[in-house]
């Protein structure tokens, strides 16, 4: 398997794959393939790994892509940022936050992975539930915005707002620490608790989180009842080309009515 990440800030990976190479994703992620990849779409072991699945954020179902003979299939997320392809060792795992999976060989498990700590998942803001994907194999991940990887040294504590938080080794623990001062939690706007990560390993953050972008447009809206489809937001955040494109985006954040 060989693959290429091209563009910048809509960025797609484009995988060369052998006969009798696979590929899964989850639904919604594949962008063009060529003839003679053959598609399955199953709940990769079952309702309950669905199901699983579901609980983490992600779909019920994934989709296999199984070359018949050599091929190209491409991959797109849905928002503008990094795909960062992780070659992960038998055994070795990540956690995700639960939108961040894009694809990965077949030979990659993707799971559910608990919050660690009972006040992370409460305060945190991210839920109990991320998603896990083990090796062998290579995996596509995507964040939002530009990537900041920082290596944390045991013991090391890095404070978080949590939208931030992209991937992380399974040794960097997360938890939950209170804004200290009055004015900071009242006037500082960043809420009354941001999430700890403690060392060591490895963590991803991403500069942009989506529900970010989709609270500061949805701050300038005229009036709660002004249109909320993908043409309206366009023609309120800009005409032409660049408000049909984020129209398009912002129409499937907020909803169309």
């Amino acid at each position: 398997m060989r693959y290429d990440i091209s563009g910048t800030t809509m960025q797609t990976v484009s995988i060369a794959l052998e006969q009798g190479e696979r590929i899964f994703s989850q639904t919604h992620a594949m962008a063009w393939m060529s003839d003679g990849i053959d598609m399955a779409t199953h709940t990769g072991g079952g309702l309950f790994a669905g199901l699983k699945r579901a609980v983490g954020g992600g779909s019920l179902f994934i989709t296999d892509y199984t070359a018949d003979r050599r091929g190209e299939i491409a991959f797109a997320p849905r928002f503008p940022g990094k795909i960062l392809a992780m070659t992960l060792r038998p055994g070795e795992s990540l956690i995700c936050r639960k939108e961040t999976f894009l694809c990965a060989e077949g030979s990659v498990t993707l799971d559910i992975a608990l919050q660690q700590r009972l006040g992370a998942g409460v305060f945190a803001g991210e839920g109990f539930i991320l998603q896990r994907v083990t090796g062998p194999g290579t995996v596509f991940l995507d964040l939002s915005g530009e990537v900041i990887e920082k290596t944390l040294a045991p013991g090391e504590r890095l404070r978080v707002h949590a939208g931030h938080i992209g991937i992380q080794e399974p040794s960097v623990s997360t938890d939950i620490q209170m804004v200290r001062g009055f004015r900071n939690i009242l006037f500082g706007g960043e809420g009354l608790f941001l999430a700890t990560l403690t060392g060591p390993g490895r963590i991803w953050l991403q500069s942009m989180p989506i529900m970010n972008l989709a609270e500061e447009i949805a701050r300038h809206l005229p009036s709660s009842d002004a249109p909320r489809t993908g043409a309206g937001i366009g023609q309120m955040v800009g005409g032409g080309a660049t408000g049909a494109v984020l129209g398009g985006l912002l129409g499937g954040i907020l909803g169309n009515e």
